[in-house]
């Protein structure tokens, strides 16, 4: 009888995941170096997590803040790097601002507002923020329309505590992952034109843009930030939370 052993799984899906980057890396002559891999976290419970961190995951990726509550105060703010990529509500805010070490999904001025304001108010110094955008303007996703992108950026540049550091998106899934390189490369292209007019301060900008059906596309298109779940975990898990 054969044991199972999550921890094994773990390294052994890590790396083959970070085999598929290199290669993907290498095909475009970028460095596997400067992409950093989001292990997307939401639904598996807290020993799945500690599991991943034997095996060499230092960066989680959460959907609710909620849940990723519990989650960071049973394993340590500090054990990690936590990321907020689902949709964040106002009346959530604060407490991201307490838990999350970067926040994906910014998507209007009025939630960019309330993030500077929490952030003064909780004496924190600097809170890193990606701007979601929206391209194929889907009505069941969030993200800010690329027409209304401009004042967003304007607003995010004259807050002292957000710092604004890149442009995340969720695209269409396609059955066929090459389907999505327009959505990647128009979202390279933005990037590229707003840090030519130093939107990013003294960086590039990140582009938080590839899950585990289609990061190897989206490091062709310039991805610098992966957002990989199932590649890494395995299926979802909905209990034990």
């Amino acid at each position: 009888m054969v044991s199972w052993n999550p921890v094994k799984s773990l390294v052994e899906n890590l790396s083959s995941v970070r085999e598929r980057v290199s290669r993907a890396a290498a095909r475009v002559g970028r460095n596997a170096g400067e992409i950093k891999l989001v292990a997307v976290s939401k639904t598996h419970p807290v020993a799945v997590l500690n599991d991943a961190l034997s095996a060499g995951i230092s960066i989680f990726g959460e959907n609710k803040v909620q849940e990723a509550e519990s989650k960071i105060v049973a394993i340590g703010r500090e054990k990690a790097e936590w990321h907020l990529i689902g949709h964040l509500q106002s009346n959530k805010a604060r407490k991201a601002v307490e838990l999350f070490d970067v926040i994906h999904t910014v998507d209007s001025i009025d939630l960019a507002t309330r993030l500077e304001r929490i952030c003064v108010e909780e004496d924190r110094a600097g809170l890193s923020v990606f701007v979601q955008i929206d391209l194929a303007l889907e009505a069941t996703k969030a993200g800010i329309g690329e027409s209304g992108l401009a004042p967003l950026v304007d607003h995010l540049r004259s807050c002292i505590r957000l710092s604004f550091d890149g442009l995340m998106i969720l695209p269409p899934y396609f059955d066929n992952p090459d389907d999505v390189r327009p959505f990647f490369r128009r979202l390279r292209e933005i990037r590229d034109r707003l840090a030519s007019a130093d939107a990013f301060g003294k960086t590039q900008g990140e582009l938080s843009m590839g899950m585990s059906h289609d990061f190897e596309i989206a490091i062709e298109e310039g991805a610098t930030v992966l957002r990989v779940g199932t590649a890494i975990f395995g299926e979802r898990q909905v209990t034990g939370l």
